[in-house]
């Protein structure tokens, strides 16, 4: 099972370092049966797609949180087997939940297909989402069109070989 990990520059440094993702539980993002009934489309690629988008706000709210971090949202694709990636069934269908999945335990980096990261042109929007988070999850409106601004941008895509070059200037 392909489950997406919201993280930031800092969080991917640790990872590397520590050559597994983790401990656990980790929150991550993946293909369940409430984003498939919600996105309503049988195409993998979508749905994974899908996925990878709701980790990144997941990323941007971990932005929003640890204020020293760069203003990249980043995600880490990783393979785990079936049954590992748990959906709680009683926030199934709550919005906000839409794909979320808890892994007990650490993933080892070693199961990671690929990250994802924003470009430097995205930062400025980026920065201003998550100042923003705040406000918009309160229901101001302005707010959650910044904060909207940030996933107008796509994430690019790195081989885990290239995560040093990503962490090198963190």
């Amino acid at each position: 099972m392909r489950v997406y990990v919201p993280l930031t520059l800092p969080g991917l440094a640790a990872a590397h370092e520590a050559g597994e993702l983790g401990p656990g539980p980790l929150d991550a993002y993946a293909v369940t049966p409430a984003l498939r009934e919600w996105y309503v489309s049988d195409d993998i690629e979508e749905l994974e797609y899908a996925a990878l988008n709701r980790a990144a706000q997941g990323s941007l709210r971990r932005l929003a949180a640890d204020p020293d971090a760069p203003r990249r949202r980043v995600v880490v694709a990783v393979d785990v087997p079936d049954g590992t990636a748990v959906a709680d069934p009683d926030r199934g269908l709550d919005q906000t939940a839409l794909g979320e999945v808890r892994i007990a335990g650490p993933v080892p980096m070693a199961k990671a297909a690929a990250v994802h990261v924003d470009s430097d042109d995205a930062v400025q929007d980026v920065t201003a989402a998550a100042g923003a988070l705040g406000a918009a999850d309160l229901g101001d409106e302005d707010a959650r069109f910044t904060v909207d601004g940030a996933e107008d941008h796509e994430l690019m895509w790195f081989g885990v070989q290239e995560i040093p070059n990503l962490i090198a200037g963190r």
